[in-house]
């Protein structure tokens, strides 16, 4: 398993238009066969950020995710957001438990 995690920098004047796109992208990706889990959210003390948490099953789910039509949308949307910088980060899980 891995867990992608990041942010992206968006003009914070368009910030609610990021909603709706956000939005449907979450709900297209979670009904993907290897997603475990799938969040963008509004970060409250910085305005121009959206902050991403991604966990999958394998690079293969990734890949079939990558190459899906909610993707594509997505992307062409991001250029309509005036994005300003996007910082993602993958990390491979070994274990994982609760926290106490």
């Amino acid at each position: 398993m891995f867990v992608i995690a990041g942010t992206i920098a968006v003009d914070p004047s368009k910030r609610a238009q990021a909603v709706e796109p956000a939005a449907e992208m979450m709900r297209e990706t979670r009904k993907e066969p290897g997603n475990l889990d799938y969040a963008f959210s509004l970060d409250m003390g910085e305005p121009g950020t959206i902050r991403v948490f991604e966990q999958w099953e394998s690079q293969e789910a990734l890949d079939l995710h990558f190459a899906s039509p909610h993707m594509a949308r997505f992307r062409e949307t991001l250029g309509e957001l005036g994005i300003t910088g996007m910082n993602m980060q993958r990390y491979e899980i070994e274990s994982v438990g609760p926290l106490f």
